[in-house]
């Protein structure tokens, strides 16, 4: 059978945009159908603008640490009608982009929802295409749970376009983006409490980490609430909320923000009509190769709920454009050694095992720590420190985990990170000649285990 095209992509994100454009530079005839926004979550809704508004956050800092070092500055004023709108400018300016790599790239795109018909018919705007292969990278969805006054709530889509700095915010969730949208509102100046169910945020990371950033953030006066969680919501005369939680207690806010999870966009995608199976939690079921039970359709990314990280899902891409249009390129990804950040502040860089999933896993471990206030510090007043971090095997003495919490955490890691993924030993840290004064040498340096 001939088919209009070879693969047609549902889902302009990074995993969708990678993997068509390299399919077509394959040979391979592509068409994605983006419904939304080019450029997917990251690029619109997430890690990118959600940078940029750290970056900002963190000037409050700056200029009161610039006194140490003899600035003098008038009283700073803060306007967030003029971060949004250069940040609207800049994702503006990316979709264009996204917009380019496509159609330079050879790929046909199509604006519109895209539904599938059968195993290898999409409809899209009133039209229908058939395809040897679909591809479906949809991402996910920020979920805000089930109660009594849920519609007075917004979750991160809606955060990044409100009109005003809310005065009062409150940010319900123990995830990196309750996290770092948290520090935010707090940095920019809102009066921000973190509300998390749980005992400590950042589940799964590692215990020294999530300990050292919750004494970090309580000593920059963020209201730290655990083990609290929202009964309803109910919205106020004057346009307040009132918020009362399961233990009785009443809050009063102008804003409530959740961050409690992400589904994966699935809807109205016409699943129904093909054989795609969905796992337990909702996403959809593939194999290795991020083929579905249907044999003619394929996923990856969020939508497949695997690691949901924009650099992965662009590995994903990449490795189903090779192996269906290039298969002697084709190699698979590797889910070990996953560096990644927070960029809470002060940030997280982590890469491999957390000590608790260390021994967990059966390893001997030596763990080795430094905390000490940076060196930027020492003329100021601010007493934040940073944590830093070596997970090794005490028998093979190779680095299992490396983990930071403090400026620049995410750059610093990455480039560690290689040497974690190429097996680097403990030793090959402490022969490795510092740079001298960073804060980065001290991961060369650390030579007394502090346990075992």
């Amino acid at each position: 059978m001939a088919y209009d095209f070879d693969l047609y992509v549902i889902g302009a994100g990074s995993g969708g945009v990678r993997s068509a454009r390299f399919a077509a530079g394959f040979g391979a005839k592509v068409a994605v159908a983006e419904s939304r926004y080019l450029g997917g979550t990251c690029v619109n809704v997430g890690c990118v603008p959600k940078k940029l508004l750290v970056y900002g956050a963190h000037f409050a800092e700056d200029f009161e640490q610039s006194a140490g070092f003899g600035w003098t500055l008038g009283e700073a004023d803060f306007d967030w009608a003029t971060l949004i709108a250069n940040k609207d400018r800049e994702i503006n300016r990316l979709n264009g982009i996204y917009r380019n790599l496509l159609v330079n790239s050879g790929v046909t795109l199509h604006e519109g929802h895209a539904r599938l018909i059968d195993p290898h018919q999409v409809e899209i705007n009133g039209q229908r295409y058939s395809a040897r292969h679909i591809l479906i990278a949809t991402g996910g969805w920020p979920q805000i749970p089930d109660i009594p006054g849920r519609e007075h709530a917004i979750s991160s889509n809606e955060a990044f376009f409100l009109k005003a700095l809310p005065k009062r915010i409150l940010v319900v969730g123990g995830g990196y983006i309750a996290v770092e949208f948290a520090g935010i509102f707090h940095g920019l100046g809102a009066d921000t409490k973190l509300l998390y169910r749980g005992e400590l945020f950042l589940r799964g990371f590692d215990g020294a980490v999530r300990k050292h950033l919750q004494e970090e953030l309580t000593k920059r006066g963020l209201d730290l609430q655990f083990n609290a969680d929202i009964e309803r919501i109910e919205k106020q005369a004057d346009g307040s909320l009132k918020v009362t939680l399961k233990d009785g207690r009443e809050l009063a806010t102008d804003c409530v923000f959740y961050a409690t999870g992400r589904r994966p966009m699935l809807d109205n995608l016409g699943l129904e009509n093909t054989g795609v199976k969905l796992d337990k939690r909702g996403f959809i079921e593939v194999d290795e190769q991020y083929q579905s039970a249907e044999p003619s359709i394929l996923a990856i990314g969020d939508v497949i709920g695997r690691v949901q990280l924009t650099p992965v899902a662009l590995a994903e891409g990449m490795a189903v454009a090779r192996r269906l249009f290039k298969p002697e390129q084709y190699r698979p990804v590797d889910y070990n050694m996953i560096p990644t950040a927070v960029f809470s502040l002060p940030n997280i860089g982590t890469v491999g095992l957390t000590e608790e999933q260390a021994r967990e896993a059966g390893h001997k471990v030596q763990i080795f720590e430094s905390r000490f206030r940076p060196m930027k510090l020492t003329l100021t007043e601010c007493q934040e420190r940073t944590l830093m971090k070596l997970v090794v095997d005490a028998e093979t003495d190779k680095v299992l985990g490396c983990h930071m919490v403090g400026p620049d955490a995410g750059e610093i890691v990455q480039g560690l990170a290689i040497a974690l993924k190429a097996g680097a030993t403990k030793r090959d840290f402490d022969e490795t000649i510092g740079v001298h004064p960073t804060a980065a040498e001290e991961f060369v340096t650390m030579r007394t285990p502090v346990a075992g």
